[in-house]
């Protein structure tokens, strides 16, 4: 290009873009020898600042663009992990489809852990988008809402408090939210959490199809929940940034602190952890358990079959809960409705299985996963507290912009002359969340304070 002043003609616009274009790529290039990215250095940078201190400065509004590989994490020197040998990602593969190809859809892919914006009216809150992925999402949100209201040293447990909610905040409930659950999963004495690396870690064997994906993850392992949080804190980009795979990552670090033997020996002969459908990935109950229990048993959660969403509209439901509340690994519980007529009998379920040791509920409605909360932590130790009360409502939905407030009284007798007819019987329909609700409050009244019920 020529200067001015020089007898040459000055470039023209067409010809300065595309001499930028070729400096870019000579710089990709050689980042790329490295074993780095552009835009891997920009990720970092942002989660370090993140990670270490409160400011809102830490993570530029805008995100990285999706991309259908995440983009390669730069590790610190004695943080190296282990990669996956080609056996046991072939046996991670059967455990999750029952087959050695992976199946996973841009739909999984593209999902990750990501908030609404801080300071908002879902600051505390994850967009879960659509599609098979959300049952985790919710799974996740639940001990986020835990952790937000019960868990951390806050001045109060109002929902508006959940509002203020920062976005370096939302960072640190993220981490405890996964760290836990994968404690939980450890049994109480181990954690594994899966990153991708840059270089592809080992080669795969015949028969078994690389996807420049599992090739590239390794296996960092923690025998302290402290330290699992921590370095998941340093590493949160890796799990809430545009085109990180968060979500299967997340899944990945579920089976392997629970260990891919003890998944199988939970799981007996049954079905894989995931359903195909139509070219639909779902999770079935299996994978619900191991986020709620630390087990991937249907039975930790009463004995729950997988059924067709959509069917049996109305029905009471039956819940399950992480567990009875003297022995439960974690805080949160599940309500939900039966999704076919005949399968679960409402009631059969034992209490103590719709009653976690916080108010916090994962609710499964009709196919449909979101959550209930309560913010009085005392809620169900007190039963005075359980006459007339306050639970909000959050299912995730893109069209939700508010927290849904809910208010339940269980002395209200209007439903009683009616009881003998079923709460399913024709004309006495409700909304299913309220059926779900009153298979842990029965006869209980709920009323939306003015918001039409959507659920």
């Amino acid at each position: 290009m020529g200067d001015r002043g020089t007898g040459h003609a000055a470039p023209t616009p067409l010809e300065e873009i595309a001499s930028r274009i070729s400096d870019l790529s000579k710089w990709r290039e050689i980042f790329s020898f490295h074993g780095l990215e552009i835009n891997s250095t920009i990720h970092q940078q942002g989660r370090s600042s993140a990670a270490h201190g409160p400011p809102e400065a830490g993570e530029s509004p805008g995100s990285q663009p999706p991309s259908s590989i995440p983009q390669p994490l730069l590790l610190p020197q004695g943080e190296g992990g282990r990669p996956i040998p080609p056996d046991t990602a072939m046996r991670l593969q059967k455990l999750l489809f029952r087959s050695t190809a992976p199946l996973f859809s841009s739909e999984w892919a593209a999902a990750h852990f990501r908030f609404h914006p801080p300071h908002s009216d879902l600051a505390y809150a994850l967009q879960a988008g659509k599609g098979g992925t959300r049952a985790i999402l919710a799974a996740v949100q639940a001990h986020i809402i835990t952790y937000l209201l019960f868990t951390r040293e806050t001045e109060c447990t109002h929902l508006k408090r959940l509002c203020r909610v920062r976005q370096w905040e939302q960072g640190q409930a993220l981490a405890s939210a996964l760290a836990e659950t994968l404690w939980a999963a450890g049994g109480g004495g181990r954690a594994v959490v899966c990153l991708v690396t840059a270089p592809i870690t080992t080669m795969p064997r015949e028969g078994y199809r690389a996807n420049s994906f599992t090739e590239r993850i390794r296996l960092f392992e923690f025998s302290e929940k402290a330290a699992a949080q921590g370095f998941i804190s340093d590493h949160i980009n890796c799990f809430k940034g545009e085109g990180s795979h968060g979500v299967i990552l997340f899944l990945y670090s579920l089976l392997f602190s629970r260990t891919l033997e003890r998944v199988q020996e939970d799981l007996g002969d049954t079905a894989p952890l995931l359903n195909i459908s139509s070219g639909n990935i779902t999770c079935t109950e299996a994978v619900l358990s191991l986020l709620l229990t630390g087990r991937a048993s249907p039975r930790q959660l009463g004995g729950c079959q997988e059924q067709e969403p959509g069917a049996g509209d109305g029905d009471a439901g039956t819940g399950g809960a992480a567990g009875e509340r003297r022995d439960s690994p974690t805080a949160s519980g599940t309500l939900g409705t039966a999704r076919a007529p005949g399968k679960r009998p409402p009631g059969q379920v034992s209490p103590g299985l719709r009653t976690p040791r916080l108010p916090v509920w994962l609710c499964s409605v009709l196919g449909r996963h979101s959550v209930l909360f309560g913010t009085d932590s005392q809620l169900l130790s007190d039963w005075k507290s359980e006459r007339i009360f306050h639970l909000y409502f959050y299912t995730g939905q893109q069209e939700q912009t508010q927290t849904a407030h809910l208010t339940i009284d269980t002395h209200s007798h209007h439903w009683e002359e009616a009881q003998r007819e079923g709460p399913c019987s024709p004309g006495k329909r409700r909304p299913a969340l309220e059926m779900a609700i009153r298979t842990k409050w029965a006869g209980a009244t709920v009323s939306w304070n003015g918001t039409d019920p959507f659920f």
